[in-house]
């Protein structure tokens, strides 16, 4: 019996292009598009992916009270709400140019950027292979909450501050909630991109309105 490559134990009966290696079907299934950047011609990619992308938008996060919650707790905290605003900006960007940019792929680029902040770690790459993002909205959304910096508001020295990893991860797990519950279930359409895309509309509006102050 051939055993897996990498846990040594079980029989491996999956042959793994990128490792050049056989695996069992458990570590095929931990490491595939995790630890390994599987090559699109891959048969188990391929067969997986789509169930594997469903499991990851219907996942259950944070408590039962669900989105009003979430909501709740992102205003009392500025700087959660300061980074779960540049959190969204690429998903606004992208949602006004691509008309067929779902809520489930808002909710997969938003679980692709919370993933590769906790793991950070790379993947394995065939040799050769041309190294690109996996998801092209997951990497904007990535690069955006590891350059943003909270503004306070007090002009003070040193007033641009650094966010932990902790508070990364709670600010993405706040707007995959509040995005999973205004999808209503709907993950194919743009419930939460329209919701989006009007929240910042309102925003910008309010941003240009001018305060006339009177002399007393």
């Amino acid at each position: 019996m051939i055993k897996c490559s990498r846990c040594k134990k079980r029989k491996a009966k999956r042959y793994c292009l990128a490792l050049g290696s056989s695996l069992c079907p458990l570590c095929c299934g931990l490491l595939r598009d995790k630890e390994i950047h599987c090559p699109p011609n891959c048969s188990f990619l391929a067969r997986h992916k789509p169930y594997e992308e469903k499991k990851i938008v219907e996942k259950k996060t944070g408590s039962s009270s669900g989105h009003i919650s979430a909501e709740e707790d992102i205003l009392k905290d500025e700087r959660i709400a300061w980074l779960a605003f540049h959190i969204e900006m690429p998903l606004k960007q992208y949602g006004e140019k691509n008309e067929s940019f779902s809520d489930r792929e808002a909710i997969l680029a938003l679980e692709y950027a919370k993933e590769k902040i906790e793991k950070e770690r790379g993947l394995i790459f065939l040799p050769g292979e041309k190294i690109k993002p996996k998801n092209e909205v997951g990497e904007a959304i990535y690069q955006r909450v590891e350059n943003c910096r909270y503004e306070r508001k007090l002009i003070l020295p040193q007033t641009l501050e650094t966010y932990k990893k902790e508070e990364k991860i709670k600010a993405l797990d706040r707007v995959i909630l509040s995005a999973k519950f205004l999808a209503k279930g709907k993950y194919e359409g743009r419930n939460y991109i329209q919701n989006l895309i009007d929240r910042f509309a309102k925003i910008k509006a309010l941003s240009k309105e001018k305060k006339i102050i009177t002399p007393a």
